[in-house]
C-alpha cells in the first residue's frame, strides 16, 4: 500500500519570492533541477453530511494538463513533524468520479458512494523541483492559489517537501534550512481540511482556551498553532504550560531562540502576527518536532 511522507510549510504570499531565492544556489550547483510548472484544478468529493470527512479520508479528482487523476488519501499521522499517510491513485477520463475503483476498498462500508458530490475546490499553480541529497531524493513543490467553497475563497500558499527515496531525515534538513531563511509555519492542516473548514463541513473545534496547569507536549503545541492559524484564533499560552517545550528546546539545541519566542506565545498574537514578530517560528517548530 503506497505511503506518502512529506513536510508542509505555509508561507505568506509576500514571501514566495524568498523561497525561490533560497533555492537558487542549489539550482546553480546542480543539486536541484526544475521538474515542471502547471495549474492544478482539484475537486474534492464528499456526502452532504461529510461521511468521508468523518472517516478521516479525502477524495479528489485533479486535472493536470490533459490528465485527470482520482486520489484517495487517509489522514494518516504526524511523526516528528512529517506527515505519513496512505494514498491510492487511479487515472480517470474526466472530472467525474470512477466509483468502481472505490467499491473494493474498506471505505465503501463506511460511506454511501452514491451520495458523493463536489464540496470544495483547491486550485493553484504548482512549481516542482527535484532535489538530490547524498542519501535521498526529494520533490519540492511551491503551490500558490485559492481554496474555493460555496462562493467563498481563502489563499493557499505552501511549500511541500516529499520524500521520493532514501532517508526521511533529509526532509527535516531541507525544511529547516528553508525555515531559517524564509518565515514559514510548520502546518499540520491539510489542503482538504482547509477546504472542509471553508465549506462548513465537519466544523473544527476552536482551540481550547489555554489555562495554567499541565505542560504542553510538542505534538499538542504544533497542533494548537495549526488550529489557531486555520481559525484565525489568537495564540495565548500561559508560561507554565510551556515548561516541557523549554526542555525540548534545550534538547534540540535552540534554547537561545526559544527564550525569544516563549514570551510571544503568551502575548495573544495571531499566527501571522507571531510570524511577523518572530520569523524563525517554523525553524523552531521543526527543531522541536525532530527532538
Amino acid at each position: 500500500m503506497p505511503q506518502e511522507i512529506e513536510i508542509k510549510l505555509t508561507v505568506g504570499a509576500d514571501h514566495l519570492a524568498e523561497v525561490e531565492r533560497w533555492l537558487a544556489p542549489r539550482l546553480s550547483g546542480g543539486a536541484a533541477k526544475p521538474a515542471g510548472e502547471c495549474p492544478l484544478l482539484n475537486r474534492y468529493f464528499d456526502t452532504p453530511d461529510g461521511q468521508l470527512n468523518r472517516a478521516r479520508a479525502a477524495l479528489r479528482v485533479r486535472q493536470s494538463g490533459d490528465r485527470w487523476i482520482q486520489t484517495l488519501k487517509t489522514q494518516g499521522e504526524y511523526r516528528n513533524g512529517a506527515h505519513r499517510r496512505e494514498e491510492w491513485e487511479w487515472p480517470v477520463s474526466g472530472p467525474a468520479l470512477d466509483l468502481s475503483v472505490l467499491a473494493g476498498l474498506p471505505l465503501a462500508d463506511a460511506v454511501d458512494l452514491g451520495q458523493l458530490d463536489v464540496v470544495f475546490e483547491t486550485n493553484f499553480r504548482r512549481r516542482i523541483w527535484n532535489l538530490t541529497e547524498s542519501v535521498a531524493e526529494v520533490e519540492m513543490a511551491l503551490d500558490s492559489g485559492l481554496v474555493l467553497a460555496g462562493g467563498r475563497e481563502s489563499p493557499l500558499n505552501e511549500v511541500e517537501f516529499e520524500l521520493k527515496s532514501g532517508d526521511p531525515d533529509v526532509l527535516h534538513h531541507l525544511a529547516g534550512e528553508l525555515a531559517g531563511s524564509v518565515p514559514v509555519l510548520l502546518n499540520l492542516v491539510s489542503k482538504a481540511e482547509q477546504g472542509y473548514h471553508l465549506a462548513g463541513i465537519g466544523a473544527v473545534a476552536r482551540p481550547e482556551r489555554q489555562r495554567s496547569g499541565e505542560a504542553l507536549s510538542v505534538a499538542r503545541w504544533l497542533d494548537y498553532l495549526s488550529q489557531c492559524w486555520l481559525l484565525g484564533a489568537l495564540v495565548a499560552l500561559p508560561t507554565d504550560r510551556l515548561a516541557a517545550l523549554s526542555s525540548a528546546a534545550d534538547r534540540a539545541g535552540v534554547s537561545d531562540v526559544w527564550s525569544e519566542l516563549a514570551p510571544l506565545l503568551a502575548a495573544g498574537l495571531s499566527v501571522p502576527a507571531l510570524l511577523d514578530a518572530f520569523p524563525r517560528l517554523g525553524q523552531v517548530q521543526l527543531a522541536l518536532a525532530r527532538s
